[in-house]
């Protein structure tokens, strides 16, 4: 077992170095191969590239506050990510971390980073944004457990130094191995010791494995006992990869969406949220298609029972389910979020942008173009995000 003494003892020991960007200062990270010869160093950080940096059109401005009867409404983005370069050096060589894309560099906000972070915190001001809830995307399902309880533990001393650093302007959902269930549950036991962690970040499957599977149900029981709420975020379907090459990145546009939506189908249809019934679960990304075509599933084992399992029954239609799941405004336009908000219900749905990533950088603006009701608005902005994630506006 690696103990923090001996693997930070390791840094700085290595005859060969990573380095990342911090938009403008290099920040030099070292490991020692010798000391774990299986934690291979650096994971692939294409976003982590200068001419990817993203500033927000009207960064340097502050959007003028929304209003409710009297009183400034707390914009609160419950689906903002970040990295910390200690933990992305310890990835492995050839993992995935951090894509080329656009606001990749400003992903690197360990609280060091002072001039990143001024720039993050421009960029919400910019979109109205009073508070982002952090999260980092897994890439430690496929590793072994010393090394993702590792990764998980910089991850969470990284995101309770930023929160304890700048408390009005961020919280976070943490980083748990949730591949071993009895670390996760002892993972986030911990964390939610710390007012800082609102819940945990999970990816939408487990290394091919859903999460309706029992073996990861102690840790569902322990979120819902411990009242975390589980930030579910899509890393692709990569079993259609071949059917998504081509133009228009079609893996995270369509691939991302979607395996957020079969994360959900697996919770419902299995009966999870029947065993668990005051689980906590955020989707990202607008529930990926559910909303859209969720009335399909109240028919589907009717239509074809032999492709349903006589042994799970359900104590409500499927699409009842969406009443008690959150989701984000991720959606892009406002008629997308009307759509939504009909299907699951106002209360269920709160303000998300994927920042650094520019996917959405007026979601206040599509609240309020929205047509419903100036109340509903002002719940989406943020009193539905305050309730849930225990925040004070």
């Amino acid at each position: 077992m690696t103990t923090r003494r001996s693997f930070m003892a390791g840094l700085g020991a290595s005859a060969s170095s990573i380095y990342f960007c911090n938009c403008c200062n290099a920040q030099e990270i070292t490991t020692n191969p010798l000391l774990n010869p299986q934690w291979d160093r650096g994971g692939k950080d294409a976003g982590n590239e200068p001419s990817l940096s993203h500033r927000h059109p009207l960064a340097g401005t502050k959007r003028k506050p929304y209003m409710y009867q009297g009183k400034k409404v707390k914009v609160i983005d419950a689906h903002a990510h970040c990295f910390f370069p200690e933990a992305v050096a310890l990835a492995g060589k050839g993992t995935s971390v951090n894509g080329a894309v656009k606001g990749g560099p400003e992903h690197y906000i360990p609280v060091s980073a002072t001039e990143v972070i001024q720039r993050r915190i421009e960029n919400m001001d910019a979109k109205g944004v009073d508070m982002e809830v952090l999260s980092v995307n897994t890439f430690w399902y496929a590793k072994d457990r010393d090394l993702a309880k590792e990764i998980c533990r910089i991850n969470n001393d990284n995101l309770a130094d930023l929160c304890g650093a700048y408390p009005t302007r961020f919280a976070a959902f943490g980083s748990i191995a949730t591949q071993y269930p009895d670390l996760a549950v002892e993972q986030l036991t911990e964390l939610m010791k710390n007012p800082a962690f609102k819940g945990v970040a999970i990816q939408a499957n487990v290394a091919g494995v859903e999460h309706a599977d029992p073996r990861f149900h102690p840790i569902w029981a322990k979120a819902e006992e411990l009242g975390a709420v589980l930030f579910i975020h899509p890393q692709g379907t990569a079993q259609l990869s071949s059917r998504f090459k081509g133009n228009g990145w079609m893996s995270n546009v369509i691939g991302n969406p979607l395996d957020t939506t079969i994360a959900l189908q697996h919770l419902i249809y299995e009966g999870v949220f029947d065993k668990f019934p005051n689980l906590k679960v955020l989707a990202a990304h607008g529930g990926g298609f559910l909303g859209s075509y969720a009335p399909r599933m109240d028919h589907s084992c009717f239509v074809s029972p032999i492709n349903c399992n006589p042994d799970v029954v359900l104590k409500k239609k499927p699409t009842e389910y969406l009443n008690q799941i959150f989701f984000d405004s991720l959606v892009f336009t406002s008629e997308g979020l009307r759509h939504l908000i009909a299907q699951v219900g106002s209360s269920q749905v709160v303000i998300g942008t994927d920042s650094p990533i520019p996917w959405e950088e007026f979601p206040v603006e599509q609240v309020l173009k929205t047509p419903i009701s100036d109340a509903q608005k002002a719940a989406i902005l943020g009193g539905n995000a305050s309730k849930l994630l225990r925040i004070g506006t």
